[in-house]
């Protein structure tokens, strides 16, 4: 039996269809086939007995001269049942045959018992055979010496009988033809189910195809054609596939596009890199050293060039960290404690800024370091566009944190472009960055369900503000005894 369902398993989807629907109307068919035959079987039965019930007579001289000429066989006069059997059975079993009967009808012991219960007038139907074995359909009335007038001894039965065979020929013709009816069914049923199978699996034909050419081939940009107004199962699917080849696409170009901007923004460093240390070098083979000033200075641009590299690769592997990564980490933090960090960092940064803040408690569900990481990157581009001896206001009020600066601002076409990646204003080219800083801070904000948006301030300047979603406050924690 395992061996069956597995090898079904591995039939095509188009096969187990067809063979499901073909065992679904076997099983109807063959349902009302034999439940058609009982109830016709019954019917025909009915009319049987209603035939004997109908044709009977009320006991006569002949069954009285039967019985007192007690003979097991007819010997030819008048029987008032034509084409039947027709025998009297008396208490202890006798057969006493009418004469005209067609023949003699077994008795049964159930027979006998009626016939001593007396019950005048009731009649007992079953099924039975002559003496040949014939199946006959047997009416049994007891009689008793009330209705024979006294003439005979009481408790005797009379036994009239049909033959069966027509009913049973009719029976037989009907099974064979609810057969023949239900084999051309299956059968039917099956080519029906093969083929609504190959129109309904049609689609699925299609998006295998597609998926096979994606395979093959790596094209995202196949589609495959969806009645829009259609909300089945697999015109459901056929969206999600072409939802689906539409995202890989795109993150395919942004891959791309982001190995393309790397590479373009790792080969400045690189080079000039490369053309100091050939500078050092050079002066080491050649025996002439640089003088201190100049050599000093290099080492001092080297190590400026090392230390973007690193922030640049840093900001390629946040930016390149999967959503599970990010999940893992994620719990509430307090953005207050946040930017209070990342404001002692500025004031680094920046020693001759006037940094003022004003700070309100405030939670959010977000991965820490991600979140310091983005304030921070807000706060170091106030810092970096203020003029010397600047100020940078920072509010957090309901979950809302504006950091403002006092510089030249974002000119208004720029504003679409700030948070793409390794975008760089043209007037901030000649500044330290890698142009993801303000990337990172939109996806961070993003992934934690938040606004983030730069404008230009009123009297100039810049305003960014991060809009984050409240979290409970986590409880206290319990100190170690």
């Amino acid at each position: 039996m395992n061996r069956l369902v597995r090898r079904f398993r591995t039939l095509p989807i188009r096969a187990r269809l067809s063979m499901l629907v073909a065992a679904a109307v076997a099983f109807a068919v063959a349902a009302v086939s034999v439940t058609c035959w009982f109830i016709v079987q019954g019917k025909l039965y009915d009319q049987v007995d209603e035939d004997l019930r109908t044709g009977r007579r009320a006991p006569g001289p002949q069954i009285v001269n039967a019985i007192n000429n007690c003979s097991e066989t007819p010997e030819g006069t008048t029987n008032p049942f034509q084409n039947n059997y027709l025998q009297v059975v008396k208490e202890d079993g006798t057969v006493c045959v009418l004469d005209d009967s067609i023949g003699r009808v077994k008795v049964t012991q159930a027979d006998k018992d009626e016939i001593k219960s007396g019950e005048t007038g009731k009649l007992y139907f079953r099924d039975g055979t002559d003496e040949d074995g014939n199946a006959v359909r047997v009416m049994l009335q007891p009689l008793t010496t009330t209705t024979l007038s006294g003439e005979i001894g009481p408790n005797v039965g009379l036994i009239v009988a049909v033959s069966l065979k027509g009913t049973q020929n009719t029976l037989e013709d009907l099974a064979l033809i609810l057969l023949l009816v239900s084999g051309v069914g299956v059968v039917g049923a099956g080519a029906a189910g093969l083929a609504v199978a190959r129109a309904g699996l049609r689609p699925v034909d299609k998006l295998t195809e597609a998926v096979e050419h994606v395979a093959r081939t790596e094209d995202l940009g196949i589609r495959i054609p969806v009645d829009d107004e259609s909300e089945d199962e697999v015109a459901r699917l056929s969206r999600s596939f072409n939802s689906m080849t539409a995202s890989l696409a795109s993150s395919r170009e942004l891959q791309q596009q982001l190995i393309a901007d790397a590479g373009h923004e790792l080969r400045t460093p690189l080079t000039s890199l490369r053309t100091n240390i050939e500078l050092l070098t050079r002066s080491e083979e050649t025996g002439r050293p640089l003088p201190a000033a100049d050599r000093k200075a290099l080492l001092a641009s080297v190590k400026a060039q090392m230390t973007e590299l690193a922030s640049l690769i840093g900001d390629l592997q946040e930016l390149s960290r999967s959503e599970g990564q990010r999940g893992e980490r994620v719990q509430v933090v307090s953005l207050e404690d946040t930017v209070e960090a990342a404001l002692r960092r500025a004031r680094l940064r920046g020693p001759e800024l006037t940094i003022t803040s004003s700070l309100e408690p405030w939670y959010t569900r977000v991965e820490p370091a991600a979140l310091e990481r983005a304030v921070v990157n807000v706060l170091d581009n106030a810092v970096k566009f203020s003029p010397e001896g600047g100020a940078i206001d920072v509010r957090l009020t309901d979950g809302v944190l504006t950091v403002r600066d006092h510089g030249p601002g974002i000119p208004e076409d720029e504003l679409p472009y700030v948070f793409d990646r390794f975008w760089r204003s043209p007037s901030a080219r000649s500044l330290p960055g890698s142009g993801l800083g303000l990337s990172i801070v939109a996806r961070t904000v993003e992934q934690a369900g938040g606004q983030v948006a730069l404008a230009r301030a009123e009297g100039g300047g810049t305003v960014a503000t991060v809009r984050l979603p409240g979290a409970p406050v986590p409880p206290p924690e319990t100190p170690a005894v």
